[in-house]
């Protein structure tokens, strides 16, 4: 994998040179990154978020160095849904300054094939580790940042500079924690600086910790205990579309496990800002309840709600319904904590944007959806008067 070079330094790949994860698991060949505690995944109960939380969506090595050659070894688990051809490679984005400066791909590594799209059943397939390079950086010293791709769960094995590297200062940026459903994941995005939490955070200023989770923001208990206990200035709940499109729940309990949800939270950071956020604009979803299922006409995968309009009045959830629960819930509970604030999700995607934008498979954005988004969600949260708002604005 080393490319030769006779001035390599190989840097252990240590806590103190990454960002935007929960903890550490080290494995057989190197460390591997989650974005929820052991504690945690230890109550996961399927593969689904197994998957998704280890999927490094905005984990991030972050170094000074004055380095123009630097290669990182890693493993990455690629999936792939049987019957279809392989997605391309995950991206990793090296940053200096803050810039976008070059990318990478490791095409080695595991594969993990899914043979059933509903259970989401799968095989594995071990591969070799490969290496990203990164050659001709800018000279000098420099803030360089190694995005790990968003799609790609990816052991980390080791990093080699022709140059020392150090740990990357504190800059005094607040961390923005989000939580939510596989658009804040980063589905279809481009590569890992371009989902959307990762637009708004640096139009935002702020360091990103992205506890998106394709298929899996549920409000389970032990998410949000992991937000609970982990430092941040400012927190975003992207809450609904997943308890729509898997018909986890009824009105009656989707309400207590949103007050449940947000009174764990708040034991951790009683005071913190707190936006929740509803589901963006989901036309197969708007009126009609889940579960989603996947359509194969024509050759190309879209998702379909395939529930009964008429269930609502017995209590199935809509994303109508949910947006208005969220907005009372909201409204209650702001009266005794005005940190607490509501953003309907239609304002970061709505009709203009699905006009201009549609959602290729009907569920997820393009690349340019995402840069909608996260452009939509700096300006409603972060400007002056906004809920994310700097105190000295």
């Amino acid at each position: 994998m080393t490319t030769e070079h006779e001035n390599w330094i190989t840097t252990p790949v240590t806590a103190d040179l990454l960002r935007g994860f929960l903890d550490l698991e080290p494995t057989a060949r190197g460390l591997l990154p989650h974005r929820l505690p052991a504690r945690a995944r230890r109550q996961i109960p399927d593969d689904q978020l197994a998957v998704a939380e280890a999927q490094p969506s905005g984990v991030r090595l972050a170094f000074r160095t004055r380095a123009a050659t630097i290669e990182l070894d890693t493993l990455p688990t690629k999936r792939v849904y049987r019957g279809f051809p392989p997605p391309p490679d995950g991206v990793y984005d090296l940053l200096v300054d803050g810039r976008l400066t070059a990318q990478a791909t490791v095409p080695e590594g595991d594969v993990r094939t899914i043979t059933d799209m509903v259970t989401q059943s799968a095989e594995l397939t071990e591969g070799s580790a490969g290496t990203a390079r990164f050659t001709d950086l800018p000279a000098g010293d420099k803030d360089v940042e190694i995005w790990l791709p968003h799609n790609e769960i990816t052991e980390l094995i080791s990093l080699r500079t022709d140059a020392p590297v150090e740990p990357a200062p504190d800059r005094g940026h607040r961390v923005w924690l989000h939580h939510g459903s596989s658009i804040s994941h980063g589905s279809n995005a481009a590569h890992p600086t371009a989902t959307w939490p990762a637009l708004a955070a640096a139009r935002g200023g702020v360091e990103l910790v992205n506890l998106g989770f394709s298929g899996s923001a549920l409000l389970d208990p032990f998410t949000a205990r992991a937000i609970r206990d982990t430092p941040a200035d400012l927190i975003s709940l992207k809450i609904g579309i997943n308890v729509v499109n898997t018909d986890a729940m009824r009105l009656r309990a989707f309400t207590p496990a949103v007050h449940g949800f947000l009174d764990t939270v708040r034991e951790g950071h009683p005071t913190t800002p707190l936006l929740v956020v509803s589901p963006l604009l989901c036309p197969v979803q708007e009126d009609t309840p889940g579960p989603l299922a996947p359509d194969f006409d024509g050759g190309t995968l879209r998702f379909r709600a395939t529930g009964d309009p008429a269930d609502r009045a017995a209590g199935r959830l809509t994303l109508n319904v949910i947006r208005d629960e969220l907005a009372r819930i909201v409204a209650q509970r702001a009266a005794e904590d005005p940190n607490l604030h509501y953003l309907d999700g239609r304002r970061l995607y709505g009709e203009k944007e699905y006009a201009e934008h549609p959602l290729p498979d009907a569920l997820h954005p393009d690349p340019a959806g995402h840069r909608r988004i996260g452009e939509n969600f700096a300006r409603l949260a972060y400007s002056d008067g906004a809920p994310f708002a700097t105190k000295s604005s």
